[in-house]
């Protein structure tokens, strides 16, 4: 079987074509933007289909280099912080707690669907849990990373295989949930309640629906510059964690640099600050949007093949699982507003798939219907950091019940 890897430079053009051919579909065709499905989501799976196919006529496995992939995220997660004002922060301190308690049950309920699922398809009880948080709310990472534990210790045959496999389809499903569910909600809402109150911050996608004032060269060198400030700032705040034994995602770390820097050095200091521009707006949705593109052109589809029937099964439910727990549970918790619904459409993203599935689905729903800043700084403190402590707790108690 031949293997081609396609190098990171020319991976990087192809998903900026890849995200230009979404923007155009999303033009072109109504149902796409109807159910807010995030414009590289469409013309990524559109690629990974089609390479699919040549894996499947010709034999031949195309994968690309993703090196400049993570940087973007980075970007994305920096500019989030630097359109942080701290009194947002602190008006969204007991929705934060409140998802993240509603997420940690929805972890619980995950895996004991998994294991009640294939305890009933007669399968180990253990391989329900990789089709669990381990894979789902865990994503490629948790399953590649305990999955070595289960085959070696736990004597689960292709652990790792089936783990990432499951990562594999709960990112395609958490691409497609997530603008159906806001869809169902907002239309719920009182028309006058439809649109969020007007806010002291916007969130970082609002100029890609209400464009603004033109870009300068100036502007743009500037919030390039701050960002890479933030970046920068990020990997040393990542450093001294890891010094002290202490982890966090290195996205996680760039959204605390750019909230640091941005309640501090513009009060200190009468600069040119990117907060809220338009110029940060665009960078941070081409960003997320090439990341985007970039993750799920590679997606290598035909390694889905091997997880068969009652996977497959196990899947499906939850799938459903997850999409009623946000429209019943999540979206009452949190408010049942617009800013729940935006919120729900992240907890879809990240509850079958990743934080970046979770942002750029809030993305596509915002550019429709309009900003939800509060959104987007409390659900990616949940999903990307407080999600992981808990579920590897969570995961290692369902580990000591079942064996």
């Amino acid at each position: 079987m031949q293997q081609i890897e396609i190098g990171a430079f020319a991976s990087f053009n192809i998903a900026i074509m890849v995200l230009a051919v979404g923007k155009l579909l999303h033009r072109r065709l109504h149902f796409l933007r109807s159910y807010n499905i995030p414009e590289p989501v469409t013309s990524g799976l559109l690629v990974s289909l089609l390479v699919g196919v040549l894996h499947a006529v010709s034999g031949l496995e195309l994968g690309f280099n993703l090196a400049v992939r993570d940087f973007l995220l980075l970007y994305f997660f920096a500019g989030i912080g630097l359109n942080a004002d701290v009194r947002t922060l602190r008006s969204g301190g007991w929705p934060l707690l409140i998802l993240l308690a509603a997420t940690v049950v929805y972890i619980v309920l995950q895996n004991l669907a998994g294991v009640t699922m294939a305890s009933l398809l007669g399968l180990n009880p253990l391989v329900g849990l990789l089709t669990g948080s381990v894979s789902l709310v865990g994503g490629h990472g948790t399953a590649i990373a305990w999955g070595p534990r289960f085959a070696e210790l736990h004597g689960v045959r292709s652990a790792v295989e089936i783990g990432a496999a499951s990562a594999t389809l709960g990112l395609i499903l958490s691409a497609l949930m997530g603008g159906p569910i806001a869809r169902i909600l907002i239309h719920r809402i009182p028309m006058p309640d439809q649109q969020p109150e007007a806010e002291a911050l916007r969130d970082p996608m609002e100029e890609t629906a209400l464009p603004g004032p033109p870009i300068t060269s100036f502007q743009l060198l500037a919030t390039l510059f701050w960002l890479n400030m933030c970046l920068g700032l990020g990997q040393l705040i990542y450093a001294a964690l890891d010094a002290l034994s202490r982890s966090l995602p290195l996205f996680v770390c760039a959204l605390f640099a750019g909230i640091l820097l941005t309640n501090t050095l513009p009060r200190l200091v009468r600069i040119p600050w990117p907060a809220h521009s338009t110029a940060l707006a665009v960078v941070s949705d081409v960003a997320l949007g090439v990341f985007l593109a970039m993750s799920l052109m590679s997606l290598q589809l035909w390694t889905l093949q091997g997880l068969g029937g009652p996977l497959l099964l196990i899947l499906g439910v939850q799938f459903l699982i997850a999409f009623a727990y946000a429209l019943l549970v999540v979206f009452r918790l949190m408010g049942s507003n617009y800013q729940a619904a935006v919120i729900c459409a992240g907890f879809g993203g990240f509850s079958l798939g990743a934080t970046p599935t979770a942002m750029a689905n809030m993305a596509a729903v915002t550019q429709t219907y309009g900003p939800a800043a509060k959104a987007f700084l409390i659900l990616p403190l949940v999903s990307g950091f407080f999600v992981d402590i808990a579920n590897s707790l969570v995961i290692q108690r369902f580990i000591s019940w079942l064996t």
